[in-house]
Formats: C-alpha cells, sequence, structure tokens
C-alpha cells in the first residue's frame, strides 16, 4: 500500500489547499492518515457512542501500547484543553512504557503539536491546551483529587492494588459530555477484568487479538521464541490473550465437593466450628473478614464428614466485627431434635484475631487461637487437601441449579478451586484452618486404624475371611 497522503496531495488543486493550512493542522493530519492507513484491525477505534470503556485485550507484541497512544493522543488533540490519565502498573512503566516508550505518546504525536513535556511529573501538554497526565496505579490515593475527560489504563491485569486504583479512576474520569476509557491489557483471570468482559455490550467494546495478528512488525528472533509456548496454558494466555480459568490449576476440584441434596434436612451435627479469618487492617481492601462454619457428622454409608453451614465475608472495623462474632454465635443449627450450637470459634491469631480472641474470651466464649506455624496458605491448602480427594467436605445444593452448590456457599467454593491464582484468599484461609483443627482434633481421619489395631475376632464376626499370612511358616 502506497503512502494515502503521497496519493491524496497527487491532486494539485488539494495539494495547493493542504499548503494553506497551518503547520500543526498539516501535522495532525499526516500523523491520523499514515496510522489509520498502517493500523490493523483490532486497532481500529470501535464504531458507536454507546460504550464507555474500549477493552482491548490482546496478546504479547499484538500493538496495544501503540493503539492507546495513538488514540488518547488524537482525543487531546482533537478536543483542545481537555484531560487524560494515564495509568500504568508502576511510576517507571508510565515514564517509559506509556509516554517514552517506542511505541509511546512522545513517539507517535508529532512534535510540533507538543507544547511542553515534564518526565518528573509525567505530563505531556499540547499547543491546544490539552493535558496528559501520568499516574502509577501502585499509588492509588494519588487519583484522587484530579478529574479528567477520559483515560488509558495499560497492563490492567498487572495492577497490585487493581480494584481500589480502578475504582478511584471511576471517580476521576468525570468531565465532558461524553467520557471514554481505554484499557489495554494482556488478560489475566482477575475479578475485575471478568466483570469487564461480561459488561460488553452495555457500555463495555470489547476488541481481542492475538499476537500473530502483528507478528510482521516483531523481530525475527521472536516471532521463533514464542513458537515454543504453542499448545501451553502460558501460550493461551500471553499470546492468545484468551482468560485462562483459574480453577484449571487449582488444589480443589469442584467434583472433589460432596453436594448435600437440598431437599434433606441437615444431619445431626456432632460438633460445630466457626472458623474466622480476621482482615490484616481496615484499610486493606483487598483482605476483608471471612467467616466460615462447619458441622462435624456422620453419614450413613461413609466416614465422619464435615459439612458446610454458612459462611460470608465483609470489611468490617474492629468495633463492628466484635458483635458480628457474638451474633453468630448464637446462631443455633439443625431442625428438631438435632438443634445444636455453636461449640467452638476458631481465630487466626493474628492483627484484629489478637484483639478479637481476648475480647470473646472475656465474654465467656469458646473461643480459640490458632496459629498455622511456618506453613503458608499454599502448605496450609495441601494439607487437607486429601479431604477433599476423599469426599469428606459436603456443601448444600442449590434449589435453583440442580448439581450446584447454594450461592451463599459459591465465593467460598470459587476461592477454593482457583487458588493460588484467585485474587482473594480469605475464604481459602477460613476454610484450611478450620479443617486442620477438626483434622488433628480426631474429628476427621482419613486414615484407617492400624493394622494391629483390628481384633481378629472381628473378622469372623463380621463374615469377613480372616487374614492369613501365605508365607509365614
Amino acid at each position: 500500500m502506497g503512502d494515502p497522503l503521497v496519493e491524496l496531495l497527487s491532486d494539485p488543486a488539494i495539494k495547493r489547499q493542504y499548503a494553506k493550512l497551518p503547520e500543526a493542522q498539516r501535522a495532525a493530519f499526516e500523523w491520523r492518515t499514515k496510522w489509520l492507513a498502517s493500523a490493523h484491525d483490532h486497532q481500529i477505534l470501535p464504531p458507536g457512542d454507546w460504550w464507555t470503556i474500549w477493552l482491548l485485550l490482546a496478546g504479547r507484541g499484538a500493538g496495544k501500547t501503540r493503539t492507546a497512544a495513538e488514540q488518547v493522543g488524537w482525543w487531546a488533540w482533537q478536543e483542545p484543553n481537555t484531560r487524560w490519565l494515564v495509568a500504568a502498573p508502576t511510576s517507571a512503566d508510565v515514564r517509559s512504557t506509556c509516554f517514552e516508550g517506542d511505541s509511546g505518546l512522545m513517539s507517535v504525536i508529532p512534535a510540533a503539536l507538543i507544547a511542553e513535556y515534564n518526565k518528573a511529573l509525567h505530563e505531556l501538554k499540547l499547543i491546544n491546551g490539552s493535558l496528559i497526565k501520568g499516574i502509577p496505579a501502585s499509588e492509588p490515593e494519588r487519583f484522587r483529587g484530579p478529574q479528567f475527560h477520559g483515560a488509558w489504563c495499560d497492563e490492567l491485569a498487572a495492577w497490585d492494588y487493581l480494584q481500589e486504583a480502578w475504582d478511584q479512576i471511576m471517580f476521576g474520569v468525570r468531565l465532558g459530555k461524553r467520557t471514554r476509557i481505554l484499557c489495554t491489557t494482556t488478560p489475566k483471570p482477575k475479578d475485575l477484568i471478568v466483570e469487564l468482559v461480561g459488561r460488553e455490550g452495555d457500555d463495555v467494546k470489547l476488541t481481542t487479538a492475538s499476537t500473530y495478528a502483528n507478528l510482521e512488525n516483531l523481530a525475527p528472533s521472536f516471532q521463533k521464541q514464542i513458537l515454543q509456548y504453542e499448545g501451553t496454558k502460558l501460550g493461551r494466555q500471553e499470546i492468545y490473550a484468551e482468560i485462562i480459568d483459574p480453577e484449571e490449576a487449582g488444589i480443589v476440584k469442584r467434583e472433589m465437593i460432596k453436594l448435600w441434596p437440598v431437599d434433606k434436612e441437615f444431619p445431626k451435627f456432632e460438633y460445630i466450628l466457626q472458623s474466622y479469618d480476621c482482615a490484616t487492617s481496615e484499610k486493606t481492601i483487598n483482605d476483608p473478614t471471612a467467616a466460615s462454619t462447619w458441622g462435624v457428622f456422620k453419614p450413613q454409608d461413609g466416614p465422619m464428614s464435615v459439612l458446610l453451614i454458612d459462611c460470608w465475608q465483609d470489611r468490617l472495623q474492629y468495633p463492628d466485627l466484635r458483635p458480628k462474632v457474638q451474633d453468630e454465635y448464637e446462631v443455633v443449627y439443625g431442625e428438631g431434635k438435632n438443634r445444636k450450637r455453636v461449640d467452638l470459634i476458631l481465630i487466626e491469631d493474628k492483627s484484629a484475631g489478637i484483639s478479637l480472641i481476648q475480647d470473646l474470651q472475656r465474654a465467656h466464649l469458646p473461643v480459640r487461637a490458632y496459629n498455622p506455624g511456618g506453613a503458608d496458605k499454599l502448605q496450609r491448602l495441601n494439607i487437607v487437601s486429601s479431604l477433599f480427594a476423599r469426599g469428606r467436605v459436603w456443601m448444600p445444593e442449590s434449589s435453583q441449579r440442580p448439581g450446584y452448590v447454594r450461592d451463599w456457599a459459591e465465593p467460598l467454593l470459587s476461592q477454593l478451586c482457583s487458588f493460588p491464582d484467585t485474587t482473594h484468599d480469605d475464604f481459602v484461609d477460613a476454610t484450611t484452618q478450620a479443617l486442620r483443627f477438626l483434622r488433628d482434633a480426631g474429628f476427621i481421619d482419613i486414615d484407617g486404624p492400624a493394622p494391629e489395631a483390628y481384633d481378629e475376632d472381628d473378622y469372623i464376626d463380621s463374615g469377613r475371611q480372616r487374614r492369613v499370612n501365605p508365607y509365614a511358616a
């Protein structure tokens, strides 16, 4: 394809009119014309005015940064005296990728249109009065105060404080008649990414592209290297921009969970345990307090097992958490003669849990501190994973969706099956500490008695054949 501007100016009349334009307009026209002529389909701004968020999920090297720099730069030029936000994982990413990178704003916007660039403040001012301001997503509080007409969120799935930063950006993008947010990222199964994909057709326009869409513009050595990831889970994510279900790599699988029939009353519980994982602090937005209640029972056709009776999570400050725990303790579970109260409250001995344990003990509630020792979160789940594998863990079946757990139990099950790739792990902690306590306390035993514990006469009484060593003398 030839240069479209050259072809257009081959007409002498058009060429004379073009020459009369101010230098800045000629530079802008040439900039936009060349970009539209060379851009791939996934790099072109979607039509329509119904969407607010353009979510571009693309593989490595697919041209995400170039697309966003071209579009945000053009928006800033087309709309004088407007303010535009650029957010990236870190301050270094904002400067070295979004502003000064090979495909960044400084590389694509013509120098004739730039009035000033302050690399220390991450600010790019155009001659038409528009401002493009960079703020790192690693400092969510910095999004408070400034207001913008639109934003570019780069590598959204790689933000450490994703939800907190996103929420602040939503409050700050509020100027003009129509706000626009362009999100570019190689996808990961983060809650926000999944949510935005689910909003496609509402206020989100979703565009996807693989690395191969822009392969001719990538180094030959890179083209060769990516072939080794073909057919792998990492390749599906990083090359084809596929959102990988985190449950694929989970330790606990959904099929391990046994469902308690919806039309069947809860069994008689031998022991009921409430387990709490308290938030590190009230300001930690990604760490709500999580609680799970488990009942130990004996199935008619199996060994001792546990049934999830209740679970919830909430971001509660300590003054509100204590009465909540006390109210939960007063709940009676079961029906009729099988009604039973909670036997023990188990709380991890850290952070807000320390004060909570002390207060509940003074209130004469049956509370016990739990200390996981040196085991990390992954080790804790591995320790109790055999309980799931042996079918000792039950959850209530949904009345609306046979074969699935009830809606209130789904967040806990989802976290368990997605760990360690889940965004939140509070339910995981509340579950693993409960199951480990019940196992260590002898309520659930996955290992049968030692051979010497059997009485040989029991085999005769039960009709089973007596064990004989065929090699004995």
